[in-house]
């Protein structure tokens, strides 16, 4: 019998294993309570004060379709988001993107971004409750 051998998640990263992991349930519920602290400025299906993130991973920061508020900073940070470059935002947004207007301090605990960057991997992925203006 033939073993297949299994990718492991590194903690912090394990948004990075794609859609073939399911993450842990208790994991990604953790990650929509995290959320909850974005929730002032961001949603997953509309812009707010800062942009939506249905479709955020694979974009160019500055980009999200019909938002138009971001900084010059965030437009020229040449970012595309991925679960590296988010998490690395998270830690610190204004270490980061210095110039951001992006006044939110980052999540600093590691446990929660990791959270936080399960649940995004789900909740905001291009789909039927994903109708930003082009």
């Amino acid at each position: 019998m033939r073993t297949l051998a299994r990718p492991i998640c590194l903690a912090g990263a394990l948004a990075l294993c794609g859609p073939l992991f399911a993450a842990d349930p208790g994991l990604l519920a953790r990650g929509e309570q995290v959320y909850g602290r974005c929730a002032a400025c961001h949603s997953i299906e509309q812009h707010r004060t800062g942009p939506a993130h249905c479709g955020l991973f694979g974009r160019k920061a500055g980009t999200a379709p019909g938002f138009g508020d971001y900084s010059a900073a965030m437009k020229k940070s040449g970012i595309v988001w991925d679960p590296s470059s988010l998490a690395r935002f998270l830690a610190d947004p204004m270490a980061t993107v210095p110039g951001t207007t992006m006044t939110y301090l980052g999540v600093p605990d590691p446990k929660d971004r990791e959270a936080l960057l399960a649940w995004l991997r789900q909740a905001a992925q291009p789909n039927k409750t994903c109708s930003l203006p082009r």
